[in-house]
Formats: structure tokens, sequence, C-alpha cells
């Protein structure tokens, strides 16, 4: 027989374990820290004080109609071939939240990296009837006529990653995304810390024709115009976000500049295949020669883990939730801002390897 006493022992240890799982599972979102995988990495919209510019859209400003979503047919365009983690996540994540929401119909499509194929994805999801759009675009510029198709039958566009050179609430609605110049700054600090602010940097450029690419570039150059001077900046050469470029651009860069003692990649991908190429050449990545990069991806975050890196810069790929939140409140009337900014988290040797939960 139980006795009393050892009846509430038993229920006070019962208590005390389930209080410590709910506190697990309430755990805040986007905290970054090791048990943050909860949320899966999910994306966090900056304060309303800085998540937006431009006096907003409505429903009635774009000229659409309204829908019921679970009813709707929602067509994604994806930007290019999902070789890329970030593109793998990106895709999933919008297919996981329109199933989660219960959308009649989800059609997706896949660019290929041709802007050509975009503009004929988008008519050709148009004409099965999507009602709303969201698009990954390649360029910020090109897409005009996709745009316009659009426009022609009051469907609305959100743009996920990159920016647009358009007119919100004519050509689209929102941007949805992360500040690309702030992402460069602190890649810069990133690497003003690991190198003490002295050295030769390479820089591992993404595609041309986007505004990722241009304001990767300009916060990370500037800053280190601003706070570090000692840190030269002697190549400056596209590795078009892939990483065989990447590792392909590095191996010339190691003969043409082999003085080099950091590099400076605009996505993991760039800077994994950096870090093939200096071992190839019997460099020590993180060592011999500094790395930092922007994106997040699980790969690199392993990397910084394992002492082959020195910094990387989230870019967080799970637009899902976020877009088709901004899909429901625009149906439904509210004011959605020209820009949609979200918070990036940022991985050093300190956080690397509790942090691999929330990479993707």
């Amino acid at each position: 027989m139980t006795s009393p006493r050892r009846s509430r022992l038993v229920a006070a240890v019962c208590l005390a374990a389930a209080a410590a799982l709910a506190a697990g599972c309430s755990k805040e979102e986007g905290s970054g820290t090791a048990s943050s995988d909860t949320s899966q990495g999910a994306q966090v919209v900056q304060s309303p004080s800085a998540d937006s510019s431009g006096s907003g859209c409505t429903l009635e400003a774009y000229g659409a109609t309204k829908i019921d979503l679970k009813n709707a047919v929602v067509g994604f365009s994806q930007s290019e071939k999902e070789a890329n983690p970030f593109r793998i996540a990106e895709t999933q994540s919008i297919k996981d939240e329109a199933a989660k929401l219960g959308v009649k119909k989800l059609l997706t499509t896949n660019a290929q990296s041709q802007l050509s194929k975009q503009i004929s994805d988008i008519k050709d999801m148009l004409a099965q009837g999507a009602q709303l759009l969201i698009v990954a675009p390649l360029n910020s510029d090109g897409l005009e006529p996709a745009l316009q198709a659009a426009a022609a039958k009051h469907v609305p566009v959100i743009t996920v990653d990159r920016k647009l050179n358009a007119t919100a609430c004519k050509d689209y609605v929102a941007f949805l995304g992360s500040d690309f110049v702030e992402q460069g700054k602190r890649a810069a600090d990133a690497m003003i810390q690991v190198t003490g602010g002295k050295g030769k940097v390479a820089i591992l450029l993404g595609s041309s024709g986007n505004n990722v690419t241009t304001d990767r570039t300009k916060g990370f150059v500037d800053q280190l115009k601003a706070k570090a001077p000692g840190l030269e900046i002697v190549a400056q050469q596209t590795g078009e976000f892939a990483r065989d470029k990447g590792q392909q651009v590095m191996e010339q860069l190691i003969q043409s500049k082999p003085d080099i003692t950091a590099v400076y990649a605009e996505n993991d991908e760039m800077g994994l295949g950096a870090v093939t190429a200096l071992k190839g050449a019997g460099k020590k990545p993180g060592k011999d020669v500094k790395i930092v990069s922007i994106d997040g991806t699980r790969n690199a975050v392993q990397a910084l883990a394992d002492g082959q890196y020195n910094g990387v810069i989230e870019s967080n790929p799970r637009f899902g939730p976020l877009a088709f939140e901004t899909a429901q409140k625009f149906f439904a009337g509210e004011s959605i801002p020209e820009n949609v900014i979200i918070s990036d988290r940022a991985y050093d040797a300190s956080n690397a390897k509790d942090s691999l939960s929330g990479a993707y």
C-alpha cells in the first residue's frame, strides 16, 4: 500500500515534469538559443517601428477581390533550381503552410534560373486560375510582362526574398524578406571580429541583376571602410550563389591572390565551395583563411562548429507562415506595409554547435 507521503512526492514530481515540458513547448520563437528547435527556425518580423516603409496597401487600393484562401487557387513561383538548401527550405515552407491551412489548390513552378521561364510560369499559373501569387523573383527587373498579366486579372502578387524594381500596391502588394544591407554590415562586423580588423579580403559576389547581391555588397564594403580600414578588399568576383562556381572562383583567387587572408561569401553555398578549394590547396579554412558568409544552412553552421568557418549571418527562407499570414490580412482588408522585414540570427563559434537545430 502506498503511503500518503509517497503519493504526494510522486504527484510533485509529475507536476514538476509537466511544468518543465510546458516551458519547453512555450519557448519563444526565434530566440536563437539551443532549445530554439521547437520553433524550427521560424521567421520573426521586426518590431512595428522597423518592419515597414511606404504607406501600405489595401485590398481596395489594389483593386483585388476578397477571397477565402481555403477555397482558393494559389500559385508559387520559385526562381532557382532546388539544389540550393535555401530554395529547398523556401519551397517546402510554402507547401507545408498551404497544407496546414487547407488551401484548395497550390500550384508550384520552378524557373530554373531563367527569367523567360519565370514569366511564362507565372502566366501559366494565371491561366490555371491562380487567385494569389507568391513570387520569389529571379531578378529585380524583367518580370514586368508577368506582373502586367497578374494586374490585368486583379490577382495580388506577394514577393519573397528578393525585391522588385516596381511600384508597390500597383505591380505587387508587398515584399517579405531580410534587410540585405544590414546583413552585409553584420557580416563585416563578424569579419572584423575574427580577423582583428586586418588582412586581405576577397568577396565572392552573388548573381548580378538582383538587390540581394547589390545590398549585401554595399553593406559589407561600407562597413569595412567605416570601421576597419586595415581590412583591404583585394578581389570581388561573382560565384553566382553556387557552390561549384564559388569553388572555381576561389581556386583561381588562390593562384592570382595567394596573400588572401579572408573570404566574404554572399551566400553559404559559395562559402562552402571556398572551403573545398582551400583544402585542395593545402590551406586550413577557418584558420589560414577566415570565412564569413550569409544564409544559415546546416552545412555552413556545421563547418563553423567544426572550426572550418568563422561566421554565418542568417537569411531565413521559411516564408510559408509569413506569406500566408500576410495574404490573410490583405484579404481581410488590413493595410500591408510595402516592406515586411524579418529578423535574422547570427552564428559564431560560441553558438554554432548548439544552434544546429535551427539551421536548414
